[in-house]
């Protein structure tokens, strides 16, 4: 069995983790070996694979609190829910400069990266979580209440220019299929139309029948949720057989994606973000 992670342990792990994470964010290389290296002479007697789950957890905890993760630490949730939440909070408190980061992170939105092969960027779904059973579930929350993933899901240059990367990938898998004609008849619906569409953009199977595709980008990893409405939800369970959700991420210099077909419904973990309320 394990030995528990003792509370200065856990904070040295925090500081070392946002540490990669503001040169991430800066756009800055950086070694996770030599990281762990550094690291471990701060702790007691832990092993590298060790820290790379503690890094792992890290990013689970902020992704419940809305605010980026490193791309290169998979979030893993089975963590000390006694003291990593309150470890990540209090040096997010003692470190308020992260919030301009996160929030400028947030909004800024780079342009459409240059790509060789527009269909190499298909990915395969990341696996459904399991939900661990050694946990106390409750909302963790960022101290500044601010949603920074939220924030960057309403980002509007960024959605623009995540659609216009779609639009090429589906001319280039139609020409790839043999169906060049039907490239001059791919509708960016999301202009044409409106959000109230349900979708974003109408492309064609090689048969010639409709394929309604939805677009969700991010710069961040491949694990980071992705905030859909109602009124998209009801169109991917009316229109199943012809519904793609396109997640694209790691956008900022080399975008991958992953599809979703059909009804999202029992594909995703939905959680409700926004209540309507009225006084009775």
């Amino acid at each position: 069995m394990s030995k528990v992670w003792s509370q200065s342990e856990v904070e040295a792990a925090v500081e070392d983790y946002f540490d990669m994470l503001c040169l991430e964010l800066d756009g800055q290389a950086f070694n996770k070996t030599k990281h762990r290296r550094s690291l471990m002479a701060r702790l007691d007697n832990r092993s590298h694979s060790a820290i790379e789950l503690k890094h792992q957890n890290i990013s689970a905890v902020l992704i419940e609190m809305g605010i980026p993760y490193i791309d290169g630490y998979k979030p893993l949730s089975n963590y000390q829910r006694s003291i990593l939440p309150d470890a990540v909070h209090h040096h997010l408190v003692k470190n308020p400069e992260l919030q301009k980061l996160f929030r400028a992170d947030a909004k800024s939105a780079p342009v459409i990266p240059s790509v060789d092969d527009w269909l190499a960027a298909m990915d395969k779904p990341p696996q459904k979580p399991i939900d661990p059973v050694n946990t106390i579930t409750g909302a963790i929350y960022n101290p500044t209440g601010v949603n920074y993933l939220e924030m960057e899901a309403q980002n509007q240059s960024l959605g623009n220019a995540g659609e216009e990367f779609v639009m090429n990938f589906e001319r280039a898998r139609l020409i790839q299929a043999g169906r060049e004609s039907l490239v001059d008849h791919i509708e960016r619906v999301s202009e044409t139309q409106g959000p109230s569409a349900g979708f974003d953009i109408r492309s064609y199977e090689k048969s010639g029948h409709d394929r309604f595709i939805e677009v969700k980008t991010t710069k961040y990893g491949k694990n980071t949720p992705f905030f859909i409405t109602g009124n998209e939800l009801a169109f991917s369970q009316e229109n199943a057989s012809r519904y793609f959700l396109y997640r694209l991420f790691r956008f900022r210099k080399k975008p991958r994606m992953f599809a979703l077909r059909g009804y999202l419904q029992g594909q995703c973990s939905l959680k409700p973000s926004l209540f309507i309320a009225k006084v009775s």
